[in-house]
């Protein structure tokens, strides 16, 4: 009997999937609260020089506001007082005429800046003075999160693996809550960042690890609708972020806020079950047999487990050297075929994450509010739901992923051709990309779970995410490139996407297929359908 046949006989998708998903929603909530965080907490509020000290010296007088800056600030093209550069001293017959201010001597600001808080209460850029010739590390505060969201995915990839999921998502929630609110507190920018990757490295547990517990405990026929499912969480939260961050505009308290759910996640934890898959191929029959037994009971299957007993649970997942060899990533390498699949899917995944988070990132881009930029962009991602159902389960996974990806470059191409004054447009084809590009990605986290066999497939998730965090990490880096040539970022993202998904039709088709258990079903079970498509 193979565990499909078993899982079918408790109830493949019943009330106890559908209570799994639902404890699982309640972590994955701060999923995109912390990967967009960085578009609020880092955003640059309109400044100038501090002129503050010609106030102490009685220079400026008895002048109204604009009267001092118009004296002390050159204007930028837009008329409004430049961000880094002050004359080198008062310019008083500025009052009286309009000379030209490209004559006088200009120099950078001396005595820091002055902010504009109408919009943001307190903002990272402003508490550390991240602009002007600071402004790269401005941009890197995002890269440090995805680093830290890169290396936790190896770690929690291979741990899950080997300890097992369900005591790993406790890990990762309280390292998220410990190091989120220790960068809320923190006093230095250096500090600051320093949390921050440890942040991101606790929260991408709960991402890979409970996408996998989810497809884990569902039957062939619903694994699509269990993953769709559990990725709405992704699209409502990414909706409800621009609220809180309006009502929440300090971005000490943001971050705490947007930590809150992981308390109650804590709480329910005791209530989320281990994957029965992972509990027998790794031996501990008894584990695993008392979990079905509690599906069984939950979706009124009772009678079904009844003849079964925990040692014929061994063959269900027939591994080799079961519950004593632990895997790693260098299982990944090891055979021809695994070897493949993790060289594909790894470029699938870059692909996909850099072009999501090189739109995502770059929501001050297309001329509207940040707050309504930022609902547009997570609304648009509830369609684009239904659009991967529909493809997942008409075009099946490949397909689908190759479909999306080219999508996603095409929309990034057009931008660069529509003229950045014509907003609306732009801002219409960019909100089409971002939405294939969600697609992309709730397609992307299915079909690797479905690639990978269950003793590693943590181990590949992880792999998969560590090579995706490579990407987000490098797409803010790439949005600085616009000084060398403005549409040059978003030539880089059109070309990955392309490429990625070209590439991805290299992969093999994993609809209404069994999940593979170990290497062996890969390399043999499955060796014709992955040869296929691969060699």
């Amino acid at each position: 009997m193979k565990f499909e046949n078993l899982l079918a006989e408790v109830g493949g998708f019943g009330k106890y999937q559908i209570t799994l998903i639902v404890l699982l929603v309640i972590p994955r909530v701060t999923l995109p609260f912390h990967f967009l965080l960085n578009n609020f907490i880092a955003a640059i509020p309109s400044h100038h020089c501090d002129i503050s000290h010609l106030d102490a010296d009685g220079i400026l007088g008895n002048l109204s506001k604009e009267e001092r800056l118009t004296i002390s600030i050159p204007e930028q093209e837009d008329g409004t007082p430049a961000s880094c550069h002050m004359f080198s001293y008062p310019q008083f017959y500025l009052l009286a005429n309009n000379t030209n201010t490209s004559e006088l001597s200009i120099v950078e600001c001396q005595n820091g800046w002055e902010y504009d808080n109408s919009t943001f209460k307190s903002a990272l850029a402003a508490e550390f003075d991240l602009v002007c010739d600071r402004r790269g590390l401005n941009k890197a505060t995002a890269t440090i999160f995805f680093t830290g969201v890169m290396v936790g995915a190896a770690i929690f990839g291979w741990l899950s693996d080997r300890y097992g999921r369900k005591r790993m998502l406790m890990v990762s929630y309280l390292s998220a809550i410990v190091f989120a609110v220790a960068s809320a507190l923190s006093q230095s920018f250096i500090m600051f960042a320093i949390m921050r990757f440890f942040t991101g490295m606790g929260i991408t547990g709960i991402s890979i690890i409970s996408i996998v517990l989810c497809v884990e405990w569902a039957d062939i026929e619903h694994r699509t609708l269990a993953g769709v499912m559990i990725s709405l969480d992704w699209s409502i939260s990414t909706m409800i972020l621009p609220g809180i961050a309006y009502l929440v505009n300090d971005w000490r308290s943001l971050i705490v806020t947007v930590t809150a759910p992981l308390v109650m996640a804590v709480i329910t934890w005791r209530w989320i079950p281990e994957s029965a898959r992972w509990l027998i191929a790794n031996g501990r029959l008894e584990e695993a047999h008392l979990y079905l037994s509690k599906c069984a009971s939950t979706n009124n299957r009772e009678n079904r487990l009844k003849a079964i007993e925990p040692q014929t649970l061994a063959n269900v997942i027939i591994a080799e050297n079961k519950g004593d060899r632990k895997y790693s990533y260098r299982d990944l390498v090891r055979s021809p075929n695994m070897r493949k699949l993790a060289v594909f899917t790894g470029i699938t995944w870059f692909g996909v994450a850099f072009t999501y988070y090189g739109i995502s990132l770059n929501i001050s881009g297309f001329g509207l509010n940040l707050y309504l930029t930022q609902f547009i962009f997570g609304a648009i991602e509830m369609p684009a739901k239904l659009l991967a159902y529909l493809c997942l389960d008409k075009l099946g996974r490949r397909y689908s992923q190759v479909a999306t990806l080219i999508a996603t470059g095409s929309c990034i191409g057009i931008t660069i051709l529509i003229p950045r004054d014509l907003w609306l447009p732009r801002t219409v084809v960019a909100v089409l990309g971002k939405g294939f590009s969600e697609t992309s990605f709730t397609c992307v986290f299915l079909y690797t779970t479905e690639l990978y066999p269950t003793v590693l497939r943590q181990n590949g998730l992880g792999y998969c995410s560590f090579v995706a965090r490579v990407g987000v990490s490098l797409a803010p880096l790439v949005s600085l490139l616009d000084e060398v040539w403005l549409p040059l970022p978003q030539v880089l993202f059109c070309a990955v996407a392309l490429i990625a998904g070209l590439l991805t039709l290299l992969l093999p088709e994993t609809q209404n297929v069994l999940l593979p258990e170990t290497i062996e079903d890969v390399e043999q079970t499955r060796k014709r359908s992955v040869c296929s498509s691969l060699d």
